[in-house]
């Protein structure tokens, strides 16, 4: 796992020293997966309303749509399910505009409504 959500908090905190909020139009997010529920709360701070965060790898090579018993390996079950709650939580979301795009590992872009 990488620093990532440190670096959003020394971005929070910069912002609020700067008086400023919601400074950026865009983010992209391939971190670690676990944490992507986080990341999101973090960057809904950061990007102003109208601007957009990107998630990859928002369908795991299929994971997220297979029954909860399939036989996985361990990074893929811890994966599938984090991204899986992920995407219950983004559909979820009245502050975001979800749209899921099926390609490669599958993407989704979140535009910020308020």
């Amino acid at each position: 796992e990488g620093k990532g959500l440190e670096k959003l908090d020394e971005l929070l905190a910069e912002e609020a020293a700067a008086g400023r909020e919601a400074a950026f139009d865009f983010a992209f997010v391939d971190a670690d997966k676990p944490n992507y529920v986080k990341y999101h709360e973090q960057l809904l701070q950061l990007v102003r309303v109208g601007g957009h965060i990107v998630y990859d790898n928002t369908l795991w090579a299929g994971t997220v749509a297979l029954p909860p018993d399939t036989p996985l390996s361990d990074l893929d079950r811890r994966f599938s399910v984090a991204i899986r709650d992920l995407n219950s939580r983004l559909a979820a979301d009245p502050r975001i505009d979800v749209c899921q795009l099926a390609i490669a590992d599958g993407i989704t872009i979140c535009r910020r409504l308020v």
